[in-house]
């Protein structure tokens, strides 16, 4: 099994939840490796205080500063998670999604190009490019053609395959990983978060409702701690050229997941639908077939479904 080893990590989107929490786990896991972090919003930049994060103010829409920042880093490791990664949002604002996530991954591919830099470059990608799925395609499989349905999953779209298309024409050592559910704090537009953070206002008499969207959406839930050793195993195990599935075991519906949320709170929850929170098309359907990226990595989950959902919930309590 590959095992590499590097020296200079660097996260492009650093202060963004996901960002956030890959720096802090790769601290955990490598007490060498130097990080640096591109951010361009503030976020949570004061949850990175290590010294040995170097964070680096920019804009990946800017060429020749996104130049400037990779010649001077010259990392071994980029993980890609920039971007505008809203999907109810990107229906509200189609173009910038789309402008603003195809120019960073352009920019950071051509710069590498270029420069004749050689790293490998972890493309964090998403569930979503699969789209609308039919029953008789579950587990999805990578090999399943993508087919996006909204303008944040199209922009991601674009991304995977312009990657593919630098690892193919330019060798450009590349990985793409398309991520499934997973729990995250940090992010307050996905649903377990949105869910977490009512109930605890809901505890504190700051809320009365609980307000959702469409309950009816299956999805392959994991902890952030495993999605981020997911990256950290990509990484240091992945095959070159791969696109690799991630995703837990547990699977569930969104409206059972509010339900077992709700058995956690201290109070009862009274929840109602917001059609405002309706997506004009939804991805109803995300089961993963992981197979591959176990194999080559050895990677699996460890936290369990009930653990996860009440740290979730604890971390929302202490806002």
């Amino acid at each position: 099994m590959i095992n590499r080893n590097f020296k200079k990590c660097l996260i492009t989107g650093i202060t963004g939840s996901g960002g956030s929490y890959l720096a802090e786990h790769i601290l955990s896991k490598n007490n060498k490796i130097k990080i640096f972090g591109i951010y361009r919003s503030a976020g949570n930049k004061n949850l990175l205080k290590s010294k040995r994060i170097k964070l680096l103010k920019g804009n990946l829409c800017n060429f020749s500063k996104t130049q400037k920042i990779i010649k001077k880093v010259n990392p071994d490791l980029i993980f890609h998670l920039a971007s505008t990664a809203n999907v109810r949002e990107s229906f509200d604002f189609p173009r910038k999604t789309i402008e603003n996530n195809n120019a960073v991954t352009l920019n950071l591919l051509e710069v590498i190009r270029l420069n004749k830099i050689n790293p490998l470059i972890i493309i964090c990608s998403t569930s979503e490019v699969y789209g609308k799925v039919s029953k008789k395609d579950i587990p999805i499989k990578e090999t399943k053609n993508i087919n996006p349905v909204n303008p944040y999953s199209v922009s991601k779209a674009f991304q995977d395959l312009l990657s593919q298309s630098y690892f193919k024409s330019y060798g450009l050592k590349i990985i793409i990983t398309r991520m499934f559910s997973y729990t995250n704090a940090r992010r307050n537009d996905l649903f377990q978060t949105a869910f977490a953070n009512q109930i605890a206002n809901i505890e504190r008499g700051k809320k009365k409702i609980l307000i959702h969207g469409n309950l009816n959406s299956v999805r392959n839930i994991i902890d952030i701690n495993d999605a981020m050793e997911a990256y950290w195993l990509a990484a240091k195990r992945g095959k070159i050229g791969e696109i690799y599935n991630i995703s837990g075991k547990k699977v569930i519906t969104v409206g059972n997941y509010l339900k077992e949320l709700k058995k956690l709170s201290y109070v009862k929850i009274k929840s109602k639908i917001d059609k405002k929170l309706l997506r004009p098309i939804d991805v109803t359907l995300q089961i993963a077939d992981a197979r591959k990226f176990i194999r080559d990595t050895n990677w699996s989950p460890k936290i369990s479904f009930k653990e996860s959902i009440k740290k979730l919930l604890e971390e929302c309590r202490k806002r």
